[in-house]
């Protein structure tokens, strides 16, 4: 690191300089999808995911999603996967993604507000 940190002002540069290195579609917005990117993420098609749902949110114009990526969270046999954050702070796991059903969820849940239930995990938000 180049810079030294002199000040708490610094350290908060320093984070919003991080935060922006791991949101690929602008700052906070609406609602949040976070891309689970681990090893087995990216190994079971993760970078796929991420590519079809940036390209479909531009697709369709749609302004009011933030989409971050993150590690794994330890449910390797579901990957790929991400987690959708709603307005009111619901989150709601979405499993076993192909570009397809990528498409089918920013068509379903983002624009038309209908989660699709049958990719989301059992037992999570609904």
């Amino acid at each position: 690191m180049s810079e030294k940190i002199t000040s708490p002002q610094d350290l908060l540069k320093l984070r919003d300089q991080a935060r922006g290195q791991v949101e690929l579609r602008g700052g906070r917005k609406e609602t949040q999808v976070v891309v689970h990117m681990g090893t087995c993420g990216i190994a079971a098609g993760a970078r796929d995911v991420v590519t079809e749902l940036v390209s479909a949110l531009d697709s369709k114009s749609v302004q009011t999603v933030t989409v971050r990526q993150s590690g794994c969270i330890g449910l390797c046999d579901q990957e790929p996967m991400l987690t959708y954050t709603d307005k009111a702070g619901r989150n709601f796991l979405y499993v076993n993604l192909t570009r397809e059903k990528v498409r089918e969820f920013v068509m379903r849940h983002i624009i038309d507000g209908k989660p699709v239930e049958k990719y989301i995990m059992e037992g999570d938000a609904k």
